[in-house]
This record gives structure tokens, sequence and C-alpha cells, in this order.
């Protein structure tokens, strides 16, 4: 592969747990050493589809996930392997970005690129931490609601950039430190060491949404603050959950008048169940 939307393509089409991060982070640093170029004449990319998934784990409703305490080494594997899961669509999804989005500037490429490789990085510290307790990835069911946005955002850019990284990603900066918290007082430092990693480096990955929100708002000339408004309700009904993690929020990037809208859209949804 000499360019970067192949590339693209062979890490969205890769399907299994070992084959995905290892080709992630490969195309990566062939990236990052200039080895992949990005062809000003790649043709359209195409519809998207289901990426490479390997034959487990089960992707089932939401609804239908058993809910599963700490207090077990079943109960934290499990949720190991959920947040594990949410790093495998990151993959896929940070290279959705790179495949589908173009003629943007090289900055965007590059951004979405690294948050791949970060991503694949937490993948293969999680399921290591799986393994260590007995278990591995595909050994619980899981859902598919990450890729599912993608497949609703992948006409628009802009919408992409709002709800995916700034949405969906950003879950994890408000429940992460809680989980953290309640991993060391279980004695648990080992899983609480890589979720430490996670959350710092999500951050950035927020941030980079943001970033890309605002230019993509700023070339069609729409009102960002409005816009986010209007897309948490077109699209994010019944995904947005209160307490908002304030302080890392605003560090990705999100001002407080974002913040006061994800509360009133979190509040509606509320009130419409």
């Amino acid at each position: 592969m000499k360019d970067l939307f192949s590339a693209a393509r062979a890490c969205l089409d890769a399907d299994t747990p070992d084959a995905k991060p290892a080709l992630t982070l490969a195309m990566a640093e062939a990236f990052a050493r200039g080895a992949l170029t990005v062809p000003d004449d790649a043709p359209t990319p195409e519809p998207i589809r289901m990426p490479g998934r390997p034959a487990t784990p089960k992707l089932v409703h939401p609804r239908d996930l058993p809910r599963r305490g700490f207090g077990t080494v079943e109960g934290r594997a499990a949720f190991i392997h959920a947040v594990a899961h949410i790093e495998f669509n990151a993959m896929d999804l940070a290279w959705d970005a790179v495949y589908r989005f173009r003629g943007l500037p090289a900055q965007f490429h590059a951004d979405w690129v690294s948050v791949a490789h970060d991503e694949a990085c937490h993948f293969n510290f999680l399921r290591t931490r799986l393994r260590e307790l007995g278990y591995d990835y595909g050994d619980f069911d899981a859902h598919n609601g990450l890729w599912e946005m993608a497949e609703k955002t992948a006409h628009d850019g802009l919408a992409r950039m709002a709800l995916v990284p700034r949405v969906l990603e950003a879950r994890g900066l408000d429940v992460t430190p809680g989980m953290i918290v309640k991993l060391r007082g279980l004695g648990d430092a080992a899983t609480a060491d890589i979720l430490e990693i996670i959350l710092r480096e999500e951050i950035g990955h927020v941030a980079a949404g943001s970033r890309w929100y605002r230019w993509y708002c700023a070339r069609a000339g729409v009102e960002p603050k409005e816009r986010f408004r209007e897309l948490l309700r077109e699209y994010a009904s019944g995904v947005l959950h209160k307490p908002f993690n304030t302080e890392a929020r605003l560090q990705a990037g999100f001002d407080l008048e974002e913040l006061e809208s994800l509360l009133a859209a979190a509040d509606e949804a509320f009130s419409a169940q």
C-alpha cells in the first residue's frame, strides 16, 4: 500500500483482534515516516459498510447486556471487555474519518491517524489485562452503537465530528474517573493504570473532534453552538447522560455554553422517557 486511503481501507477491513490493531499500528507508523501519500485524485470513497469484525463478540441491543458489578473477577472482566470493545470500534471510527472525508487539510488526516494509533494501543493494553484475568476479547456480548452513529453521519463530516468524538466518545471522559476510583478501591491498580492512560489520551481525541467540528462550521459559514444544539436534537436523543465531567470536557474543546446545551439535551431526553 502506497497511499493513505488504501491503508485506511485495509485497516477497516481487518477482521480479527490481532490483525486490526497490528495493521493499524503498522500503517500509522508508515504514515508518520512519510511512506503513505495522500493523492489529490483519489476516487470517491465506497459507501459505508460494516467494518471487519471477528465472529465474537456477539452484537446485541444495549438493553440485553447484563449489568455486572466489580465485586467479582468476571464482573471486572466484563467491564474491561466493554471498554476494549469501545477501543476496537474507535480504531474503525478513526480510520473511517481518514478514508471517507477527503480534500481536507493535511492535519486532518494526521490527527485521525494518530487517534487510530492510540486506540490500537488502548485495545492491546485492555486485551492483555483481560487475558491476565483469564478472559479474552469476544468472551462477552457487546453492542454496535458507536458504528451505528458512524453510519448515520457518513454523508457529513461536520455531523461526524460533532457527534462521534464530542458526544459518544466523550462519554468516556464523564464515566472513567469514577471507574478508576472504584478499581483502585478494589486493589485493581493494573486496570486503573490503563484507564488513566486512556482518559488522558481521550481528552486529546475529543479535542481533535472539537477542532475539526469548528473548522467544518467555519467552512460552511454556520454558527457552531447553534448547529451543535440542532445536531444533539436530531441525533443524540437517548445517548446523553448526566453528570458531565466539566473539567475534562473544557480541556477537550467544549465551552460552557456547549455544556449547557448538553445538559439541556440530556434533561429533554430524560423527560421524554
